[in-house]
């Protein structure tokens, strides 16, 4: 009970907080993991894969042996993403972690002010991230990641730190998972121009349970909950929900939802299945190949990959 309570704690001090996000480096909020883009970004609570290291540092403390992970999306027109992660374990010291997460936006036209083209120029974000892992009491995990941000767009380039912070509670007897984390708490090194820009802090909890009688696991998160709002309720508008059924040893069926993605992809009074996601998972002996479906309505769809393994 004692650790429930510094839960509920921890996330009232951080709802009532004066933290909000901008624009800047918003890639970062954009899924690392197949599996992960299937559940609708309901992840929190989820552990035992590598990827675990880009939405809850404290979950790596839950794998098991050296997960390693790559993910790949083709996005919207030429925009590419590619992620990697792996952690260790390092006996009585605890869990380490290290990652990288890649944009690339492609090449444009370069043009001057009279519209005359004289070349191309390319734009890319990239995030090194290294993390650990180590544990409270029985059951009850904490995290943290170092991140160093770069992004360039032709000639320039701004660069940011950052620290990811989490915990995670399990509930073995019931299944439950509990987690709280702080994402993007960080500042600018360099700046575009000369003016400076906030990075996109992220306030998260999650729940999830594995049923007792069904092979299926539910999750719910809340994103977003110091962003400003019009009124308390909307705080909680950014939430996920995801579903994973386990078929067999080697079969994974993955359904998820993003609610705010479904709000903003809306057009008019239609959205199609934005907001919408799907995805599956192939246990090939120690190989686990994972694919996720997210729709954005009348945009399209995006597909993305990952192979995940231990060694």
């Amino acid at each position: 009970m004692k650790k429930i309570f510094i839960l509920i704690t921890v996330v009232v001090l951080v709802v009532v907080g004066n933290v909000f996000s901008q624009n800047t480096y918003d890639f970062l909020r954009v899924q690392s993991s197949a599996r992960a883009e299937a559940l609708g970004g309901s992840f929190l609570t989820y552990y035992g894969d590598a990827d675990i290291i880009f939405y809850n540092p404290a979950g790596m403390k839950l794998a098991e042996g050296s997960p390693v992970s790559f993910s790949f999306t083709k996005h919207l027109l030429d925009i590419n993403l590619a992620s990697l992660a792996y952690s260790t374990e390092i006996e009585n010291i605890g869990r380490f972690g290290a990652a990288v997460q890649y944009i690339n936006y492609g090449t444009f036209d370069r043009a001057d002010e009279f519209g005359n083209r004289n070349g191309e120029f390319g734009a890319g974000e990239l995030a090194v991230l290294l993390g650990y892992a180590g544990t409270f009491d029985e059951n009850f995990y904490y995290g943290a990641n170092v991140k160093v941000i770069y992004s360039s767009i032709a000639d320039r380039s701004s660069s940011a730190v950052a620290l990811d912070l989490g915990i995670h509670y399990a509930i073995p007897s019931q299944q439950i998972n509990i987690a709280v984390v702080v994402l993007n708490l960080g500042t600018q090194i360099s700046s575009f121009i000369d003016t400076d820009e906030d990075l996109p802090v992220d306030v998260a909890i999650g729940i999830s349970k594995r049923l007792e009688n069904l092979p299926l696991r539910l999750s719910l998160n809340f994103f977003k909950l110091t962003e400003k709002r019009d009124d308390f309720v909307q705080r909680f508008k950014a939430f996920t929900v995801g579903a994973e059924f386990y078929l067999s040893k080697v079969l994974s069926l993955r359904l998820g939802y993003d609610n705010e993605k479904r709000s903003e992809l809306k057009v008019g009074t239609t959205a199609g299945i934005a907001g919408f996601n799907a995805g599956i998972g192939i246990q090939i002996s120690s190989y686990r190949f994972d694919y996720g479906y997210s729709s954005l309505g009348l945009i399209g769809g995006l597909h993305r990959i990952s192979l995940v393994t231990a060694f």
